[in-house]
């Protein structure tokens, strides 16, 4: 697998460093991770690692198209490794917990807009909120 993504991170024209390679590794191990989990995780692994140099790592990860980054209403930003499929997101209000949605019907459904004021919409994201079965659990169990 890391060579893999090594030779991802070649095809994207970075160079392969083991800050990147291991936020890669975080990112792929923990969908839907912030920042912050990025980080922690990364310094179990490689030890000293500054906020700066994760953040640029993510940043430069998302803009070559190989980890994802959505930006939930009201939370932190979120990473992830499902790249390319147009897939969507399901988001827990209680807990903030985050899962994939495939698109309800067809390849890309939610490409056709009503009205899209002459432009090429080439991808959509879609996020939905609710509350997951755990949170539900409890808030059953709590009689509410």
């Amino acid at each position: 697998m890391s060579s893999d993504m090594a030779n991802l991170l070649r095809e994207r024209g970075l160079q392969v460093t083991a800050q990147r390679m291991a936020v890669l590794r975080a990112v792929s191990a923990r969908p839907h991770c912030t920042a912050d989990d990025v980080a922690e995780d990364v310094r179990v692994e490689i030890g000293t690692i500054s906020r700066q140099a994760v953040y640029d790592a993510l940043n430069i990860l998302a803009e070559k198209g190989i980890i994802r980054r959505i930006q939930p209403a009201g939370s932190a930003a979120l990473y992830e490794d499902r790249v390319g499929d147009n897939h969507h997101h399901v988001i827990c209000r209680e807990c903030g917990k985050a899962v994939d949605v495939d698109c309800a019907v067809g390849d890309t459904p939610c490409l056709t807009a009503a009205d899209n004021s002459g432009y090429q919409i080439d991808e959509a994201e879609v996020i939905y909120w609710g509350t997951c079965p755990e949170c539900l659990a409890v808030k059953s169990a709590a009689g509410d």
